[in-house]
């Protein structure tokens, strides 16, 4: 069967293209996030045609040329759009080679292919791909009839390689979506109401528009932004404009010391989970096995949590002459031009939405928002391009965040330590409401429910497919006999929220890491040979061993409350993508409480490797983010506002609190690749509080694990 990024662009033409000048371009549907989607691209290309990688360039995301592949999320981009390049690559390589043959008077079988020139045995002369294409077009649909080459044939894949772009991020030469400029573009900035729910009762302008290099106000109902000549000037504008501006406001938020007890009070829709997906059927009891020789229970916490990119969110748009260009750092540009469209009330075939990088991205931020803001406004002002760049405060404010969750757990032990009983209940909110076509009357994006005629909110709905949103790794991949997991819905969230970086798995692998441990210590038995036993799958065995030895663990005890603690977690992320395992070693100050990371490693098995540097900077960069959000981040809140809208009162974590970070990456050659950007992100936290309960002997449960809340498990 063909992969899914096939079946829908078949035509070789939209993947692959080549010129006479020796250029060989790859299109894709992807967007480069980070996660080094273009270097292993360039390299399935190259190694597949045989061409010298320094000849390849990489076109990602943009709705008038190149494949479209929906969304970049997921973990998905090397196993969707690497596996369907492989395949066309191949194609196009057994096409050019029969056209080599007809050119040389050689049969196919015969023919070498070295940076794309062919030779033949006994013919003087050689031909090209780029002689034999150069700058035509394939004119062919993928068939998947041509064979891609074996592992023992690659002379590229899975060998260091230096990343494409590095040079110019490094050395500042790269362009962001913040940096972009046009001819003639005008700056604007965005009036964003004080709260939630707050709706705009008057404002008076007149003074703003006669400030110096002001070319417009722009309102429709409670959405206001102004237009200037240079940055500056729109930032004083929207600072008067603020000051000017006359807002009704309600205390519709709850009290964040009550936010988990309302959680647990609301009402929600539950699904029990069968082996990874959620069935719409009666949830099954709670029952205390009679053989068990020990039960325990015990509840754990994620608060709400930002995406926390280092720039708040921006984009540019243009439009001439009726048809519309949007530049943003969306992950999804081809379901955002069918969104952008029904805001705007005109025809999809009229907007164009090209992919820029931005600066960090980790799940639904406020990119796709600022798209729609940059479109109103150029909308507003034909002819001139229209760049809005968010506040920082906005995009503390007004971004979707991660969900708040409550993961409830109960296992029992048997007489041999055994766990032979596992039950599991995740309560959260939506982890998805992205700006999906949602038909002509409701929209995902920020500024569509602020206008004077305002397009409805989408109505969050449970998703029951296989590890999605909120029961993403709810499902242990632990052989214990009998399991009950259980998904439960909320749909009434005090704030937006959707993806952010691994979904439902971070809180869910941090509780369920969490438990094992305390079950290990239930057991009296060391948590890495607790682990082990429980564990049938060989390669999920493998990390885990790997990262401890790494690490140099040691199965003795250690002196309780020595301040010094070594911890474990780990996960098959989604149960069917990379295997991780993180082994972390910590100090806590015993006068602050102060948690600081010493060293750790992270072990990670993502099938045959493509890049070894793009997954090692995967699951280092997955740590370095999972260690913010296990020892600092939480989005705090009155009963009107949100309060955490800077960085010293949402604080992240800073380089010096980085630690020595060191990867093994176990290579499997013949075996799928699979995805490595979300696998880090539970281990990394199961293991921090494992550390702090051996450096401590405190078990804190609630994220983040602050040195208050560390001090107030001491006083428990």
């Amino acid at each position: 069967m063909m992969p899914p990024s096939l079946e829908r662009n078949p035509a070789l033409d939209t993947w692959l293209r080549i010129d006479a000048a020796g250029t060989v371009t790859v299109f894709t549907g992807k967007v480069e996030l980070g996660q080094g989607i273009k270097t292993a691209l360039a390299r399935i290309a190259a190694d597949e045609l045989d061409v010298a990688l320094a000849r390849v360039r990489v076109h990602t995301a943009d709705t008038a040329e190149g494949p479209n592949e929906l969304l970049t999320v997921g973990s998905n981009s090397l196993e969707e759009s690497g596996t369907a390049l492989r395949i066309a690559a191949a194609e196009a390589r057994a096409h050019l080679l029969e056209l080599a043959a007809a050119e040389l008077g050689a049969p196919v079988a015969q023919l070498a292919v070295d940076d794309g020139t062919v030779r033949a045995p006994g013919v003087a002369r050689t031909t090209s791909y780029f002689a034999l294409l150069g700058g035509k077009r394939f004119e062919r649909r993928i068939t998947g009839d041509a064979r891609p080459k074996r592992p023992d044939e690659y002379r590229i894949l899975g060998r260091p390689g230096a990343r494409i772009g590095m040079e110019d991020i490094v050395t500042g030469r790269t362009v962001y979506v913040q940096d972009l400029r046009l001819p003639g573009m005008l700056h604007a900035r965005v009036l964003r109401p004080p709260s939630p729910t707050a709706e705009l009762v008057a404002l008076d302008d007149g003074e703003v528009r006669g400030m110096p290099g002001v070319e417009a106000v722009v309102r429709d109902g409670s959405f206001v932004a102004v237009v200037a000549a240079r940055a500056g000037q729109a930032m004083a504008a929207l600072e008067r404009l603020r000051r000017a501006a006359r807002w009704a406001e309600a205390e519709r938020l709850p009290e964040q010391a009550q936010l988990f007890a309302e959680l647990r009070a609301a009402a929600p829709q539950s699904f029990p989970v069968i082996d990874g997906t959620a069935v719409d059927a009666p949830v099954p009891p709670i029952a205390t096995p009679p053989d068990a020789a020990h039960t325990l229970r015990a509840s754990y916490t994620r608060p709400f949590v930002m995406h926390g990119s280092i720039g708040p969110s921006a984009a540019l748009a243009h439009e001439v002459d009726g048809r519309l260009t949007v530049w943003t750092a969306s992950q999804g540009v081809s379901p955002l031009r069918i969104s952008l469209a029904q805001a705007l009330g005109i025809d999809a075939e009229r907007v164009r939405v090209i992919h820029v990088e931005g600066p960090g991205c980790y799940g639904h931020n406020g990119a796709d928002d600022a798209a729609l803001d940059a479109a109103l406004l150029a909308r507003a002002l034909p002819g001139r391009p229209v760049h809005v760049q968010w506040t920082r405060g906005d995009e503390h404010a007004w971004e979707p965040y991660g969900p708040a969750t409550v993961v409830d757990l109960q296992a029992s032990l048997d007489a041999s330590g055994a766990v032979i009983d596992w039950n599991h209940d995740v309560r959260s909110f939506a982890h998805v409401s992205r700006a999906f076509a949602q038909g002509p009357t409701t929209s995902g994006l920020l500024a569509a429910w602020h206008r004077a005629a305002p397009m409805s909110r989408p109505t969050p709905r449970p998703v029951l497919a296989y590890h999605f949103g909120i029961h993403r790794n709810a499902d242990p991949l632990y052989a214990f006999p009998r399991r009950r997991v259980v998904k439960h819905f909320l749909a009434g969230s005090p704030f937006r929220t959707s993806s952010l970086r691994a979904l439902g798995a971070y809180a869910n692998v941090f509780a369920i890491e969490s438990f094992v441990d305390e079950l290990a210590v239930a057991a009296g038995e060391d948590p890495l040979a607790f682990r082990l036993r429980q564990l049938a799958d060989p390669r999920a065995r493998d990390v885990l061993t790997a990262a401890a030895e790494r690490l140099g663990w040691r199965t003795a005890p250690r002196p309780a409350r020595s301040g010094v603690g070594r911890g474990l977690g780990f996960a098959r992320y989604k149960n069917q993508k990379s295997w991780c395992a993180v082994a972390v070693e910590l100090t806590v100050d015993d006068a602050t409480a102060e948690v600081r990371l010493a060293r750790a490693v992270i072990a990670g098995d993502a099938g045959q490797i493509v890049d070894p540097e793009g997954i090692a900077n995967q699951l280092e960069g997955g740590f370095v983010q999972a260690a913010s959000w296990t020892l600092h981040e939480q989005v705090t809140f009155d009963r009107t506002r949100v309060t955490s809208t800077d960085w010293q009162s949402y604080p992240i974590l800073g380089f010096a609190e980085v630690p020595e970070v060191e990867t093994v990456l176990l290579d499997r050659p013949g075996q799928p690749w699979l995805g490595a950007g979300e696998a880090s992100q539970g281990p990394t936290a199961a293991a921090i509080a494992n550390a702090i309960f051996d450096a401590t002997g405190l078990r804190v449960r609630d994220l983040p694990l602050t040195a208050d809340r560390l001090r107030s498990a001491a006083l428990v």
